[in-house]
């Protein structure tokens, strides 16, 4: 049987179509699929989506629909994380699912984000590292803290994304010290909240989801090309994670563009994104951070077969 998961956030919207075998309940990749949309551009601002963020999400989803198609899924779950949860005009987007797909979006919490998140990131790493697990999944909109063992036993969703933090405080992604301090202000008040809804004191590995915490790896590792099988279950030190902040910082636009493991959708939002990551790093104070290429996106897949 083939499923598809799709997990449509505040900068992406991501389409992963699995092979399903009853038999011995295996999940196999056929093809993965990610378009930077920015759907929740300007939202934090004017809690609406704008009709150009529409306008770009619908070409993405229409371009998913004929894949789903050709590859004859028989299951979908698409989910929404940030974004849609701000946005008030939600009910447009709605429209456009249903009308390419057929199906309902759903409209998850940052708390069941988490739970998907912890799911996809641990299921391939758990047996090569040790826990308890925290899993930190950067998004465009928020950022989820999750931890537990085999499952997760605590989660909390923060307001603090790389395109929130943009922006909010660094339009353009070079911002200057007073912008990085408060995009940092920002870090440490979530986690402050956070601390309160999850235990970091029990915490063996830390492991890192989605395309801001995969790209600082890249560039960390200095890799001449985004190569996945690289990055998954690669491990950066905390001072690598620091350093890389600092150097998206001094970097102009067009050099973060040339970086050859650079998305071209991520050169604005990536420096607060990093400063992000860094701050959560330095304030659990981690020694090092696992890099995952699976996420939520591998967690959706799992629940539409469990």
């Amino acid at each position: 049987m083939k499923i598809a998961a799709i997990d449509c956030g505040t900068n992406s919207i991501r389409l992963l179509i699995m092979d399903y075998q009853k038999a011995d309940q295996s999940l196999t990749e056929i093809i993965r699929e990610m378009r930077i949309v920015r759907l929740g551009e300007g939202v934090d601002q004017t809690k609406s989506f704008s009709e150009a963020a529409l306008t770009r999400t619908k070409a993405a989803i229409e371009e998913y629909a004929k894949l789903i198609e050709h590859y004859s899924v028989e299951k979908i779950r698409f989910v929404a994380t940030s974004a849609t949860r701000d946005a008030n005009n939600r009910d447009i987007f709605f429209a456009i699912v249903k009308k390419a797909l057929g199906i309902e979006a759903e409209v998850i919490t940052g708390e069941e984000e988490a739970a998907l998140s912890f799911a996809g990131a641990t299921r391939s790493l758990a047996s090569k590292l040790e826990g308890p697990f925290l899993v930190i999944d950067l998004g465009g909109g928020s950022t989820e803290l999750v931890v537990g063992q085999q499952n997760p036993t605590t989660a909390y969703s923060m307001n603090v994304g790389c395109v929130r933090m943009t922006e909010r405080h660094a339009p353009g992604g070079n911002p200057t010290d007073s912008q990085e301090q408060a995009i940092r202000a920002d870090v440490r008040a979530a986690l402050a909240a956070a601390r309160e809804k999850v235990d970091l004191s029990n915490v063996k590995t830390v492991i890192g989801v989605a395309g801001t915490v995969t790209t600082v790896a890249a560039h960390a590792l200095k890799i001449d090309k985004y190569d996945p099988n690289v990055l998954h279950g690669a491990a950066i030190s905390s001072q690598q994670v620091s350093q890389t902040a600092a150097d998206f910082i001094k970097l102009s636009f067009e050099e973060r563009a040339a970086l050859p493991y650079m998305h071209p959708g991520r050169v604005e939002v990536i420096t607060a994104g990093a400063i992000v990551l860094d701050e959560i790093i330095k304030e659990i104070k981690a020694n090092k951070l696992i890099a995952s290429e699976r996420d939520i996106l591998d967690g959706v897949a799992w629940s539409i077969v469990a």
